[in-house]
C-alpha cells in the first residue's frame, strides 16, 4: 500500500511540474469586461495569446497580458531545461478563471436630494499554464 501511494504522488509531482501558475488579486476592472478578454485567450498557445492581448484596444487587456507573462516566467522557472529551447505550441493556456473581487462603494449625489449608489468592482484572475504532451494524455 505505501508503494502504490508513494507512486501516486510521484506521478502527481511530474503532472504539477508540467504546469504553472499565476494570480492577480483586486484588478480594478468589473469582472463582466474582464472576462471578456479572458475568453479571447482561453486555449491559446501562449505565444498567440500575448500577441492577441498586445493589440488588442481593451484596457483589461493589459492587465492579462502582464499575468500571462509572469505565468511564463513560473513556467520557464519549473521546467529550466526545456525553457531554453520551448517549441512553438508546446505550452497553451490551460484554464483562465476571473472571480469577483471586492466592490467599493461609494455615493453620488442625485437628483432631489437624493444619492445614488457606484459600486466600482474589481476583480481576481488566475491562468494556469499547461504543456500540449499533458493535456494529450
Amino acid at each position: 500500500m505505501g508503494k502504490r501511494k508513494r507512486l501516486m504522488a510521484e506521478r502527481l509531482k511530474e503532472t504539477k511540474k508540467q504546469t504553472a501558475i499565476a494570480k492577480l488579486n483586486d484588478v480594478p476592472t468589473s469582472p463582466q469586461k474582464m472576462r471578456l478578454v479572458a475568453d479571447t485567450v482561453r486555449g491559446q498557445e501562449v505565444n498567440h495569446a500575448l500577441d492577441l492581448l498586445h493589440y488588442s484596444k481593451r484596457d483589461a487587456s493589459a492587465y492579462l497580458e502582464k499575468l500571462l507573462r509572469s505565468a511564463i516566467a513560473n513556467w520557464e522557472a519549473k521546467n529550466p531545461d526545456e525553457a531554453s529551447q520551448p517549441e512553438p505550441g508546446d505550452v497553451s493556456v490551460k484554464t483562465i478563471m476571473v472571480d469577483e473581487g471586492r466592490t467599493l462603494k461609494r455615493i453620488r449625489p442625485c437628483p432631489q436630494g437624493r444619492a445614488g449608489r457606484i459600486r466600482k468592482r474589481s476583480n481576481h484572475v488566475t491562468i494556469i499554464l499547461d504543456t500540449k504532451k499533458a493535456v494529450e494524455e
